[in-house]
């Protein structure tokens, strides 16, 4: 039987980029009791680092779980977060347009740092790898940040803006990781794949 992962993620761009590397893979997403927006809760004081790394394992905690509970076939589960931070403080996802305006507004003329941590585990094992990139944005106008919030590609997006969107038209700069911006590091992602005997 041919190797394959388990893909722990709703997100489009993770399955466009897993694509890429040619590995088979089959989504395993939350059922509808199960609450995932609160595996990302915030705790008291939590540093970037700490928090990307320690929210990725609870996701690959429910994964297990909800792996064992369908009796599936065993393979390895792919989980990834990612956290966008300028300074300590998280932008994680906006919760309407206004909060996106704000978040965009703070990170107008700045450089912010983007942190995507990825797991791969099975019941006996686990294995984790962290991609740290940093964006800058040029200065962006209150129309801008108005008309790009506007069209509703913040939405969802840690951070309030998708790199592979419009936004990049914001982007003068940067550096680390494309693919860990758009949410799954190419190259950390290879080598926990290949670790758990992947041939890519």
């Amino acid at each position: 039987m041919k190797k394959f992962v388990y893909l722990a993620s709703q997100s489009p761009r993770r399955r466009q980029l897993l694509e890429q590397l040619g590995v088979d893979y089959e989504l395993l997403l939350p059922a509808a009791d199960e609450d995932a927006e609160a595996l990302e809760a915030l705790l008291p004081h939590e540093a970037p680092l700490t928090y990307v790394q320690r929210v990725t394992q609870l996701k690959l905690d429910a994964a297990l779980q909800r792996l064992h509970r369908r009796a599936l076939p065993q393979a390895p589960i792919l989980c990834s977060d990612t956290t966008v931070a300028l300074g300590r403080t998280i932008l994680g996802k906006p919760a309407d347009h206004h909060d996106a305006e704000r978040m965009l507004a703070s990170l107008s003329g700045k450089t912010h740092r983007v942190l995507t941590a990825v797991a791969l585990g099975t019941p006996q094992v686990r294995q984790q790898a962290l991609s740290i990139s940093r964006v800058t944005f040029a200065p962006m106008t209150p129309e801008q940040i108005r008309a790009y919030a506007a069209t509703g590609e913040p939405m969802g997006k840690a951070g309030a803006y998708a790199v592979q969107g419009r936004a990049a038209a914001y982007i003068s700069s940067l550096s680390g990781s494309y693919s860990g911006i758009m949410g799954l590091p190419m190259f950390e992602t290879a080598r926990l794949l290949k670790a758990f005997g992947f041939k890519l």
